[in-house]
């Protein structure tokens, strides 16, 4: 799935195997044809039509609900509109399901064999959310198939083809992992192929475009296609592009195949857009702020967003658990698996940035201090495994950041790399260092290149597997850490590479990346604040010295002290009220009520970092060693 920018914001064998895109698609069926006029993207609509093989009577037609990577009912249907169908010229009649929101029925006439489908999809979307977000500026589009794509449902998606054309705004250019027929007259005709890879290969097209070849030399290739606002984002220095063509040697290494015929990181830089990672088998869609490619901070902020998207490739596109490989876009997803999906995606995309240099040694030390100090501070694992988290993924993907330490997020994320973490360091011990974690990658991703293909997996697989790298009971130490409730996150990984994790009352250098680019204050292992730029109170945690002084989350921070609020004076007084010093007084709004809250808190700052236990040996920066030579 889509990549979670850290939790704080200041805040992815059972050789069953659903095999096919392109390959599979049958050459005697009719496909569907859909032409997409997205020339007036920049006004945020794409007008569509379609062209339906259908047989006469009662036909069923479905917008896609469940969207792969997203995990959950997450199609844009209250986008859909200007819906109308025809059959030889003449205009049908339509109804909409009444318990199913996703589904229209209509009736065809005799004698007919082609539906027309004529739609739109707009795009007033606020820059928050997955593909459903904000998409589009008046410099630039990513256009996903599923938002303007109606089907027949009764079949697997791998078994209906679909011949795909678009039209562009004038100047505009574009990246996508699709196979391009012909172009003329600013039209695209692509190759016809299987909706299940029409929606798995979105197009990202702009004013402003670059395309960065990372294997010029092939035999595979692999491209930065990326569009921004303006030129001068796009301005990706050399020894930045030469750490991505380290991560596309690292990830060969360590899985030891390709399962992609190409490799397209579509890349939007833009401030005006959702910001956001999701995997696709032969690229990904990644979103980030305007500057981040030329910005040091915000650079190393989303550093790991394309390695964790890469990864996918193999690990939730190509091995994907079976609850997850539905047959169509109708069909509910379990996300049971997710701690695998996402959780190993979220370890193998960390240390993938370190490999790559995409982060320095001491940089992935911060971002794994920051990780495991914000699971070892949510109280919400009192009462809430992490297991449920994953179980309710597609009701906490869209839940309020307010009482989130609370309720928990998609912790399987972040502990994912907790547990994936240990796990490595176990299979290091039990094999005095002949085996690692990078072992279980190459029996479970590997196999030899192929062409896009998936390859499902049970909780017994993903044992079995483990056992085949090292005898333990693997079975045991996965259900611990996923079905128990608290106190204190799962440290053993950090513990037993030859590390601690402590507080003190200096900012690493990721918090003070953080507080630079988002001008944002992280409070919550002081006094249990989380706040965005404008003091807006994100959440507090549950027996925090701001909670037992009753401070709700969603309220905002005005005064310090009796001093209007900023980043420094809120800093400033936590340190002046350490030991003996004063009570800290915050000022905070409430909708249309002040109060004053008295904090009686003198620890003075706290911040996470790894330290290390010169008693044992320092596997974690073993590691991050690149295995590429």
């Amino acid at each position: 799935m889509i990549t979670c920018l850290k939790r704080f914001a200041f805040t992815l064998l059972c050789v069953s195997t659903i095999a096919g895109f392109a390959q599979k698609t049958p050459s005697t069926v009719q496909p569907i044809k859909i032409f997409v006029d997205a020339t007036r993207a920049p006004e945020k609509v794409l007008h569509a039509q379609l062209q339906i093989p259908v047989t006469p009577g009662e036909v069923t037609l479905v917008y896609p609900k469940w969207i792969p990577g997203e995990h959950g009912p997450t199609g844009p249907i209250t986008d859909l509109t200007g819906v109308q169908f025809f059959a030889n010229g003449q205009r049908l009649a339509w109804r909409r399901d009444l318990d199913e929101m996703y589904t229209f029925h209509l009736t065809v006439p005799p004698g007919v064999t082609t539906l027309e489908a004529r739609l739109d999809e707009v795009m007033p979307a606020p820059p928050e959310g997955f593909s459903s977000g904000a998409s589009a500026t008046t410099q630039l589009n990513m256009l996903s198939w599923n938002q303007v794509v109606l089907y027949q449902p009764g079949k697997h998606t791998d078994d209906i083809p679909i011949t795909a054309s678009l039209k562009l705004p004038s100047g505009w250019h574009y990246g996508t992992a699709l196979q391009v027929q012909s172009e003329s007259n600013g039209q695209i005709n692509f190759q016809t192929v299987s909706l299940t890879t029409l929606v798995d290969s979105p197009v990202l097209a702009g004013a402003h475009f670059r395309r960065i070849a990372l294997t010029p030399d092939g035999p595979i290739q692999h491209f930065i296609d990326e569009v921004s606002d303006g030129d001068s984002a796009l301005q990706m220095s050399q020894e930045t592009i030469d750490k991505f063509k380290r991560l596309v040697a690292e990830t060969g290494v360590l899985y030891g195949a390709r399962h992609y015929r190409e490799y397209h990181f579509l890349l939007t830089l833009s401030d005006h857009t959702a910001h956001f990672g999701l995997e696709h088998h032969e690229g990904s869609d990644d979103r980030v702020a305007e500057r981040t490619m030329i910005d040091d901070d915000q650079r190393w902020l989303a550093g790991s967003l394309l390695p964790h998207e890469m990864t996918h490739s193999w690990n939730g596109k190509y091995r994907r658990p079976a609850g997850l490989a539905t047959s169509d876009y109708q069909k509910p997803m379990q996300g049971d698996l997710l701690w695998v999906y996402e959780g190993l995606t979220q370890y193998l995309g960390d240390i993938l940035a370190a490999r790559s240099g995409l982060w320095t040694r001491s940089q992935f030390l911060d971002e794994t201090a920051e990780t495991a100090a914000a699971l070892d501070n949510t109280p919400g694992r009192s009462w809430r495994p992490l297991q449920d988290t994953a179980d309710a993924a597609q009701l906490l993907y869209g839940a309020a950041a307010e009482f989130e330490s609370w309720r928990r997020s998609v912790d399987y994320y972040p502990e994912g790399f907790l547990i994936w973490l240990e796990a490595d360091t176990v299979i290091r011990q039990q094999t005095h260092g002949q085996k690692s974690l990078n072992d279980f990658c190459r029996i479970f991703h590997g196999g030899g290149n192929t062409p896009p293909k998936v390859v499902t997996y049970t909780f017994d697989d993903v044992v079995s597997t483990l056992n085949q790298v090292t005898p333990y009971d693997w079975r045991k130490f996965l259900r611990d850490r996923l079905d128990t409730y608290g106190p204190g996150a799962p440290l053993g990984g950090i513990i037993n590479s030859g590390w601690k994790l402590v507080y003190d009352d200096n900012p690493s250098e990721y918090i003070k990346a953080m507080e630079r680019s988002r001008n944002a204050v992280d409070a919550r292992f002081s006094i249990g604040l989380s706040l965005d730029d404008k003091g807006g109170i994100r959440d507090v945690l549950v027996n925090s010295p701001a909670w037992n002084a009753h401070i709700a989350p969603g309220t905002t921070l005005v005064a310090v002290n009796g001093r209007k609020y900023t980043p420094d004076i809120l800093r400033d007084a936590i340190k002046a009220g350490k030991d003996a010093g004063p009570s800290i007084e915050l000022l905070v709004v409430n909708g249309d009520f002040y109060k004053t809250y008295a904090l009686h808190y003198h620890g003075g700052e706290k911040y996470a970092h790894l330290v290390r236990d010169e008693s044992k040996p320092d596997v974690l920066s073993d590691i991050i060693k690149p295995l590429a030579k």
